[in-house]
């Protein structure tokens, strides 16, 4: 076996060891301010939830009952691992929460969450901490296209992927040399877990995937910083990563562009509150009612053609029992859709099972399609064949669902989100939460990173 100084340090670790802020550019930047801030709203939305709860009081009684490291929305305070744990579970609750397609993993639930928490214990500044997030969303999203379609049919990528980025953002903030770095991956690694079985009885393990991914990625990078060892080929050794959890992994993708291809600028925007393999979907047929005149009435019946991913995460939820398993309903999100013009938070909490929602959901049947399998994970097309009440077949197709980087939320769309969702999930005052968010924007100026909630 190799000596530890005779190994060769993989890319991803000495990008990630290395990267500061000044070296992203300014596009990039740009772009990583609006998923802070899409992050923020997204926490305070999934602040209340039921299993939100039973995570947060675990993780306070298990924590110091006062800390450097803020719960979001809560006069508490405690270590950073138990904020961390907190944060990222709150983040993923609500389905509003940012996704990168190609990867199909959600980077910010379990990047900003351990970053943040560290960057509050060590004092960093704004400008440290979002580059150690940009960190945490390139190496996480290069891991998740590295392990490919059939790592995503069995495992829930935030949960594994974001194990490695959690360890990233906080390797980078801690200082990590790229050896140091190496051995966090590593460590982060061997923690990867999350399994897509929950969806079938609508158990809480989504939001235990992401305060997992937060908090065992974190542990990784501190314990690396103490000189802990991690596996040095995590992700390609003859027991690694590759070989547990994929059939078709590729190495390629972990370097593809590594430092000119910013893949954070790739990441998407989610705008209904629901899956985002219901998006395209759900746009498409809300344009085929939008520009021929269909009504909720004139529907015999939806087909949407989907890619593979879809059917496997969506196909197995046929007759949702919870808010939360309705969301991973492609009849659900359509009906709720079609009847109010987007499937938003209070749509699905209180029309879900509602008889029109049922009647509609019940017409809407997924069928996969060689074109759009094709183009997945890179690109998702939203396909929908619309049979009418009086005999007349519609199409509709859109190419980038709204929220996509081709057609992206604006900042003030973006701000106006994150106030909707603080005050949908939340009992922090509008005022307070109208300041925070101003304040978000300019995070990169700050030169301590202080409470986000005075």
């Amino acid at each position: 076996m190799k000596a530890e100084n005779q190994v060769a340090i993989h890319p991803l670790a000495q990008f990630a060891g290395t990267l500061q802020w000044s070296q992203v550019p300014a596009a990039v930047q740009r772009k990583a301010e609006d998923l802070w801030v899409d992050w923020f709203g997204s926490v305070l939305a999934g602040q209340n939830a039921r299993p939100v709860h039973s995570i947060a009081r675990f993780a306070l009684s298990q924590g110091p009952a006062q800390g450097p490291c803020e719960v979001i929305g809560q006069s508490a305070t405690t270590s950073p691992m138990m904020a961390a744990l907190a944060n990222a579970a709150a983040a993923h609750v609500a389905e509003q929460d940012d996704v990168h397609n190609g990867s199909v993993f959600h980077p910010a639930a379990v990047v900003f969450p351990p970053a943040l928490a560290v960057a509050q214990s060590l004092g960093a500044s704004g400008a440290q901490l979002m580059a150690a997030c940009v960190a945490g969303y390139e190496v996480g999203i290069r891991v998740g296209e590295f392990l490919g379609r059939s790592h995503y049919k069995i495992f829930h990528t935030t949960g594994t992927a974001g194990t490695l980025a959690a360890a990233a953002a906080v390797g980078n903030l801690l200082g990590l040399t790229p050896a140091q770095m190496q051995h966090a991956l590593g460590s982060a690694g061997t923690q990867a877990a999350g399994l897509w079985e929950f969806l079938r009885t609508a158990a809480d393990s989504k939001q235990l995937h992401t305060a997992h991914a937060a908090s065992a990625g974190l542990m990784a990078a501190y314990l690396a910083q103490d000189g802990f060892t991690g596996a040095q080929d995590i992700f390609t050794g003859p027991q690694g990563l590759a070989a547990g959890m994929s059939t078709d992994a590729n190495p390629a993708r972990l370097t593809d562009g590594l430092g000119t291809r910013w893949a954070t600028a790739e990441t998407s925007f989610k705008w209904h509150a629901s899956c985002r393999h219901t998006h395209p979907a759900a746009d498409a047929l809300l344009q085929v009612m939008q520009r021929d005149g269909v009504q909720i009435g004139d529907i015999a019946q939806v087909i949407c053609h989907v890619h593979q991913g879809a059917i496997d995460v969506l196909g197995p939820v046929t007759s949702p029992a919870t808010v939360h398993q309705s969301k991973f309903s492609m009849g659900t999100v359509l009906a709720l859709a079609a009847r109010f013009g987007h499937a938003g938070l209070t749509e699905f909490d209180e029309q879900y099972l509602a008889a029109d929602t049922v009647a509609l959901r019940n017409k809407v049947t997924m069928a996969l399609d060689p074109e759009v399998d094709a183009a997945y994970p890179q690109r998702w097309i939203g396909k929908v064949t619309v049979q009418t009440t009086d005999g007349r077949t519609l199409h509709g197709r859109v190419d980038e669902p709204k929220g996509d980087p081709g057609n992206t939320l604006s900042r003030q769309e973006i701000t106006d989100k994150a106030l909707r969702l603080a005050a949908y999930g939340s009992q922090v005052p509008a005022a307070q939460v109208q300041q925070a968010v101003q304040q978000l924007w300019q995070v990169a100026q700050w030169p301590r990173v202080a409470r986000l909630l005075a």
